[in-house]
């Protein structure tokens, strides 16, 4: 393929599928009769979508398969045009038969920089619409909401990170639309902080223990002295990085925790005690011994309020349901669903 691309002066890109199409026709023409292919490409194609959709294997382990099977083509390079041109015929979004309620969870994914927009059913994870654009503004975002609306998708609301073109646009799509904060996008950088922390308590129990066998080795007084000196301070830093780890490991599990909408008895959270309970593992994260955690706590506390409205759209289902149902019923049907969320 080098070699036919430097003489005729044209890309790999280009070559790749008049390949395909090359090795498509010879195979039928000249292949054995009792290679699969010629005998019912459509059972191919359904066998490279079951490897790649449910199998979840990887072209080259599709190619190796295809190979041991006797399939032809099967090259990396065929395999990525076949899927190439089946997803080029399928649609960018979903179309439902009837109207069908949804609670969206959207982001912006790249490639070679340029921004692919994503919605997906939270419910079933299911892609609802995935697209490439030009950008990511609010009038991109909200034809891509509109288009949804024209799928017999109706918005129950939506969950993403802070994208100004993101939230804006949904909003725009949809009057009073109820948009959710995110709590991985707001917490993440929290996470990515405890990860670095565990990475440097083990530099620092590596370095104690350099210490140690540099001590056991020193021979004369002083450089005992000295070696002893050393260890003490590597022990001491090596406390403290373990401490601080501990630390901020344990309140983050908490944190996850009080994001949950029932408590561990399968009782509804009321809004007021999830409130007092984050504020005050804010506040302790916040005087953990670290000078990264103020930076990454300030945008979460300029949207505190973002991070309580899944609990005041609970309460207000909950005491719409009690209007209507024996409040007894309704603490059975809390209980029976915390076990499966």
């Amino acid at each position: 393929m080098t070699h036919i691309a430097h003489s005729y002066q044209i890309s790999r890109t280009f070559l790749s599928p008049l390949i395909f199409l090359a090795n498509l026709q010879l195979e039928m023409l000249f292949s054995d009769a009792k290679l699969l292919l010629q005998k019912d490409h459509q059972h191919c194609e359904q066998l490279l979508l079951l490897l790649r959709l449910e199998g979840n294997c990887a072209l080259l382990s599709m190619s190796s398969i295809l190979k041991a099977l006797e399939y032809h083509p099967n090259s990396v390079g065929s395999l990525s045009q076949c899927f190439q041109s089946v997803g080029q015929t399928l649609p960018s979004t979903l179309l439902m038969p009837s109207t069908t309620w949804v609670f969206y969870l959207s982001d912006e994914i790249f490639a070679s920089h340029t921004p692919i927009l994503v919605t997906i059913d939270a419910r079933s994870t299911t892609i609802l619409t995935i697209e490439l654009a030009a950008d990511r503004s609010a009038e991109t975002w909200k034809a891509q909401c509109e288009a949804l609306a024209k799928h017999q998708f109706v918005s129950l609301g939506m969950a993403s990170d802070r994208g100004l073109g993101l939230v804006a646009g949904y909003q725009a799509a949809g009057d009073m639309a109820w948009w959710v904060a995110d709590y991985f996008h707001a917490c993440q950088d929290l996470f990515a902080l405890l990860y670095q922390l565990e990475r440097k308590a083990y530099a620092a129990m590596n370095t104690e223990y350099d210490a140690a066998r540099t001590f056991a080795h020193a021979k004369s007084e002083a450089n005992l002295h000295k070696r002893l000196q050393q260890y003490e301070t590597a022990h001491d830093a090596c406390e403290q990085a373990i401490t601080l780890y501990d630390q901020l490991d344990v309140l983050l599990h908490l944190l996850r925790e009080a994001f949950h909408v029932c408590s561990p008895h399968g009782t509804l959270r009321p809004q007021e005690n999830v409130r007092s309970e984050l504020l005050r593992l804010f506040d302790m994260i916040g005087a953990l011994d670290c000078t990264a955690i103020p930076l990454i706590l300030k945008p979460i506390g300029k949207h505190i309020d973002d991070l309580f409205v899944p609990f005041q759209h609970v309460e207000a289902i909950a005491a719409a349901l009690r209007a209507v149902v024996p409040h007894d019923a309704v603490d059975f049907l809390v209980l029976a669903w915390h076990p499966n969320h």
